[in-house]
């Protein structure tokens, strides 16, 4: 984030704020903008966003008026925007100075290559400042947006997405800290090319100062995880929320792993963050490494998600991100690393995991299914990664835990009987499947049995019709077999359980 002043120049932004899509806010966190009545360090004013129109309490900038008769500023933006571009910033900011002699300009990239972005509209739009749109009177607007569909992340249920608006050009007062601002929002790209974004908010103020600590709290906002996890995907960093919330549904209650194991799993994690002293100490780099490996299927990235969940509730918490230097101490996710890390990038992420640059308090994590496609210098460095945990099928211990899961999940559903002594019939014929193979079995399984019930009742004596296709595993389960047979949920899912073993065997 960078930002650039002049003595005395002035600011930016749009109407139907909330919702916009230039403020870059996602609608969970106005809602925790508005339920959170803590104290934030970024609050200033306790109003939120936008105000429709200028209170008469009278403020210092308030009362000033151009030095020209309409909006100099205003005028020059579109008449320079009508013919052609050199340099937007430079006709801009020069409008501003001669229009507000008596006021400090401040120059700030509403997105910037240098870092983060430093959004005032956005920043407002959460609660800690409000910002009203200044009308000017002349013939010109007195601002310039866009209206843009916004197609739904999901479209069931017939969610046809919404309409926001891009501002390309506004005037406002800005209010944070019981101080006044005029802000200009100018898109002041250059030509007819869409990249790069070039927009500047231009911040009008008495006292520069107060500008700076505007920039500085408002960047430092924007820079923030709020209840986001940044990942780097195509080529960018994006803050998703969405990946947060399956986080926050993960726990370690519901990962089911041998005990020893998930008890090293926690422990690893919540001692490497307790021990930054122990580490100085012994005078070793405060990181760590782990590779999970095995199969797929069997528990490798829940164990990541309830992990993420576990920091995420410490104080302070700990982000799950990819731009790890930057927020360590900090949890680094690889998932799928063999996918990753190609001959291309291989010496770049080697020297980066373990080379010059410091990567104190940064617990890597990498996933694979298969470690024995990884390069040597990533599963077999100790410096890089120094433990490895296996993710084996499940023993039938587990397969039977993962089957009373499934029990208490279906219990709501009074059709489907789902007796005890089933969870342990399932587990012995599931032998070699990993919990994705029994939870298909189970999905399958449930399917089959609701399109059976919509288009006819069950047949009396049609259990009786599946019943040898599980005898090669029931021998073990004779003594509870004419029972069982009884069951729907078991005759199917032994036809499902059949299916799935003979599309292993097949890939095998």
């Amino acid at each position: 984030m960078s930002s650039r002043r002049t003595s005395a120049l002035p600011g930016s932004t749009q109407p139907r704020l909330p919702q916009n899509l230039t403020t870059r806010l996602p609608a969970h966190k106005m809602a925790d903008a508005q339920k959170h009545e803590h104290t934030s360090p970024y609050r200033g004013n306790p109003e939120s966003a936008i105000s429709k129109s200028a209170s008469s309490q009278a403020l210092p900038l308030r009362s000033l008026r151009p030095v020209q008769g309409g909006d100099g500023a205003t005028s020059s933006y579109f008449e320079h925007s009508n013919g052609k571009r050199i340099n937007t910033d430079l006709v801009f900011t020069a409008a501003l100075k001669k229009q507000y002699p008596e006021l400090n300009l401040v120059v700030v990239p509403q997105n910037s290559d240098m870092g983060p972005s430093c959004d005032l509209l956005a920043f407002a739009a959460a609660g800690y400042a409000t910002v009203t749109p200044i009308q000017d009177k002349g013939d010109l607007p007195s601002s310039l947006e866009w209206t843009v569909y916004l197609p739904p992340a999901r479209r069931m249920d017939g969610n046809k997405g919404a309409l926001g608006e891009t501002p390309i050009f506004g005037k406002f007062l800005y209010q944070w800290e019981g101080e006044e601002f005029i802000i200009y929002l100018a898109d002041g790209r250059d030509g007819s090319e869409s990249y790069p974004i070039v927009k500047n908010y231009y911040i009008l103020t008495a006292d520069a100062h107060k500008a700076d600590q505007l920039v500085l709290t408002a960047g430092s906002w924007a820079s923030d995880l709020h209840d986001e996890v940044w990942v780097f995907d195509q080529g960018f960093f994006l803050k998703d929320h969405e990946l947060w919330e399956s986080a926050q549904k993960s726990t370690w209650d519901a990962v089911i792993l041998d005990e020893d194991m998930k008890k090293s799993l926690i422990d690893d994690h919540i001692s490497f963050f307790e021990s930054r002293q122990t580490y100085t100490g012994l005078g070793v780099p405060w990181k760590r490494g782990i590779i999970y490996h095995g199969p797929p299927g069997n528990g490798k990235t829940i164990s990541i998600k309830a992990t993420m969940h576990m920091l995420a509730d410490r104080t302070p918490s700990i982000p799950t991100v990819y731009k790890a230097r930057e927020f360590a101490p900090c949890y680094l996710v690889f998932e799928d690393i063999d996918s990753l890390v190609t001959p291309d990038v291989r010496s770049y992420f080697l020297n980066e995991v373990d080379g010059l640059k410091q990567n104190d308090g940064i617990f890597i994590i990498a996933s694979t299914n298969h470690l024995e496609l990884l390069d040597p210098g990533i599963a077999k460095r100790p410096s890089r990664f120094d433990r490895k945990y296996y993710f084996p099928d499940p023993n039938i211990g587990q397969r039977e835990a993962y089957c009373r899961f499934w029990q208490k999940k279906l219990k709501p559903n009074k059709e489907i009987e789902f007796p005890d002594k089933l969870c342990r019939a399932i587990a012995e014929i599931t032998d070699k499947f990993s919990f994705a193979y029994i939870q298909e079995a189970f999905v399958a399984t449930l399917l089959a049995i609701a399109r059976r019930s919509k288009t006819k009742p069950a047949v009396e004596g049609s259990a009786e019709a599946w019943v040898l296709v599980g005898d090669e595993f029931g021998a073990a389960l004779a003594s509870d077999k004419d029972e069982l047979d009884r069951l729907e949920l078991w005759v199917e899912i032994k036809k499902q359980v059949k299916i799935l073993r003979e599309g292993i065997e097949d890939e095998e």
